[in-house]
């Protein structure tokens, strides 16, 4: 998903950067206004003889002012004066282009880092989610492999307990048959024994 930010990030680093690699201009530094090209008298008012014209976005060295013109020395060292209105103290768009050009590829050299660099984090970020994911899957799945291993166990303990005490009945009804066939038995010698002897002393009178 893009960072709706970066835009944002783009136009406030433009607009706080200093230029790139820019000089700063001369305090008597001027430039002729952007869009036009004007003429230049040898002095300073409408009537004097014009002498030449600057081109546009032209640097020149601001030397005096009088009335609405100002003198200015050109790139040829010529002294000419031009309407104080044609002048500007900023550099024109020709000469300011290349270096907001320049500035821009920076800042987007810049940006293509940041970005490349959160890329990278959320790719991180989103690896060792899946990672924590899988390792919770397989926990999940030893644990409902033990819940059946468990519930397993548990039903083969009841069935053994149901038959442990089916076999318990079993062998108590044993000792119990057991027990009373000793005692029948017990009982029957008791009342035959003392019988047996009675007859024998009868026996023993006769001869």
């Amino acid at each position: 998903m893009p960072d709706l930010r970066l835009p944002t990030l783009f136009a406030a680093l433009l607009a706080t950067a200093p230029l790139a690699h820019a000089e700063e201009p001369a305090n008597d530094a001027r430039w002729v206004s952007d869009g036009l090209s004007t003429y230049v008298r040898s002095g300073p008012t409408d009537g004097h003889r014009i002498v030449g014209s600057l081109k546009s976005g032209q640097q020149v060295a601001l030397v005096t002012s009088q009335g609405n013109y100002s003198q200015v020395r050109g790139q040829s060292g010529d002294l000419v004066w031009i309407l104080t209105s044609d002048l500007q103290a900023v550099p024109g768009q020709s000469e300011r282009l290349p270096q907001l050009d320049a500035q821009v590829s920076e800042l987007s050299a810049q940006l293509k880092t940041i970005d490349d660099g959160w890329k990278t984090r959320v790719q991180g970020m989103q690896e060792t989610l899946d990672s924590r994911k899988a390792l919770v899957d397989e926990l999940e799945s030893r644990n409902k492999a033990l819940n059946e291993q468990l519930e397993q166990a548990q039903s083969s303990l009841r069935e053994t307990q149901a038959r442990l005490g089916d076999e318990n009945k079993q062998v108590m009804m044993r000792y119990m048959v057991y027990g009373g066939s000793i005692a029948g038995a017990g009982l029957l010698a008791g009342l035959i024994l003392p019988m047996l002897s009675r007859g024998r002393k009868r026996n023993d009178r006769w001869f």
